[in-house]
């Protein structure tokens, strides 16, 4: 049965942060927006989505991050979050050879040089977006890179809520 509004809002506690996990893997992200609960619409959920993502330290955006594969990276299984992350990096379906292994090669220098997955809010992005969005960004340094981190996780938050909450999640 799909989650509405209005039965993420009944939810207990604890069945609401499970759902919620499914958009961001920060436990205490998940437990503060629940505790948020009763939402009046999609907007009021998305403002506090986004306000208790912008309060998170680098640790619990750190768990968020190891949720998410390498761009490139075919997720297998059948759950929830496995087909949006297929789905969100469909533009590497048609990526060429020397394309995907350019990604392969720039998220290892990547992770290497800032310890965590290379993510980008991937949906309706070509593999050859992706990868020049990969190159300049492995010229931030990490202050830089983090700004532009939770921003790119703030996009699949919001886009992952409205997924939460319609038929695709079904």
């Amino acid at each position: 049965m799909a989650v509405t509004l209005e039965r993420l809002n009944a939810f207990p506690a604890s069945e609401a942060e499970a759902e919620l996990l499914t958009c961001c893997a920060s436990g205490v992200w998940a437990a503060a927006v629940a505790a948020d609960r009763p939402y009046d619409d999609l907007a009021g959920l998305r403002a506090a989505a986004a306000r208790h993502l912008a309060a998170l330290d680098w640790a619990e955006i750190d768990k968020a991050l190891a949720a998410h594969p390498r761009i490139g990276d075919r997720v297998g299984g059948g759950d929830r979050e496995a087909r949006w992350s297929r789905g969100e990096q469909s533009g590497m379906d048609a990526a060429a050879d020397a394309t995907r292994q350019a990604l392969y090669e720039g998220n290892v220098a990547y992770e290497e040089r800032f310890g965590h997955v290379f993510l980008i809010c991937a949906t309706g992005l070509s593999a050859d977006r992706m990868l020049a969005s990969l190159r300049e960004r492995l010229t931030h340094d990490p202050d830089t890179e983090r700004a532009v981190v939770r921003t790119e996780l703030a996009k699949i938050v919001e886009i992952r809520l409205s997924k939460l909450l319609s038929e695709e999640n079904a």
